[in-house]
């Protein structure tokens, strides 16, 4: 797919064994064996995605990812991790990461993770090159601006993952309408793959924490409705009301 790809992994034959199968696709691939390094190259290279294992020496990869997505850099993050819990899994996903492959996989499998990562990335460039700002909220405080990549709350700047993005527009595109994980995994992360319904929990409850400190005293933008899904929030409180629908606080 000739994409620049910056694989951090302290494993010597595990990260040969990267090389190969990812190179063997036509992309370019750097490799560093430390967490210090992986922020230096990824600074300095841009690259089109970081393949990043957590067990790093100086600085680990969930640090890195940490670090990445608070100097506000939206490149494609694919963790790989020996930690199985979900808990771990999670906590990744909230840094910011847009997937992940626990030990130990298939260097197959890896490659079309990487696969998909990229066209998912390649497909939103795309998109935000037709520009398009999209409103949402009880009062329209809600903008998405798809060219440049932004979204604002009363006109504060919000930072935002990739991820966070794509599931934000997905729901600000009908606002009011209630999404089930199912309906958001098949438009955000495509079909070629298995996601937990928890892999949108994170990445939402991570999103509405953004949202929320952005406007602190301002009612929910993004609502769970319980037993069915998440929704944008949409006109007045007495409007959008309906019998059966109960907004929760959490998923």
């Amino acid at each position: 797919m000739n994409a620049r790809i910056l694989v951090a992994e302290d494993d010597e034959k595990q990260s040969r064994l990267v090389r190969i199968y990812l190179e063997r696709e036509g992309n370019a691939v750097q490799v560093v064996a430390d967490g210090r390094a992986a922020l230096e190259k990824a600074r300095a290279t841009r690259p089109d995605l970081l393949v990043l294992d957590v067990m790093l020496p100086y600085v680990d990869g969930l640090d890195v990812c940490r670090i990445l997505r608070a100097e506000g850099s939206d490149v494609p993050i694919l963790l790989l991790t020996a930690r199985s819990t979900e808990e771990d899994l999670l906590l990744g996903l909230d840094l910011g990461a847009d997937d992940y492959l626990t030990k130990p996989y298939s260097p197959r499998e890896l490659a079309a993770r990487v696969r998909a990562l990229l066209r998912r990335s390649r497909a939103a460039a795309r998109a935000s090159a037709v520009p398009e700002l999209l409103r949402a909220g009880r009062g329209g405080e809600l903008e998405l601006d798809t060219a440049r990549f932004e979204v604002r709350v009363d006109g504060r700047p919000v930072p935002l993952t990739a991820k966070e993005f794509a599931i934000l527009e997905a729901l600000a595109r009908e606002p009011g309408r209630v999404f089930t994980r199912a309906q958001i995994i098949e438009r955000v992360f495509g079909l070629d793959r298995d996601v937990l319904e928890r892999t949108v929990d994170a990445h939402v409850m991570n999103l509405r924490r953004k949202l929320e400190a952005a406007a602190p005293g301002r009612p929910r933008l993004l609502e769970t409705v319980y037993g069915r899904g998440y929704r944008v929030a949409d006109g007045p409180e007495e409007r959008r009301a309906s019998a059966g629908d109960r907004a929760g606080e959490e998923a």
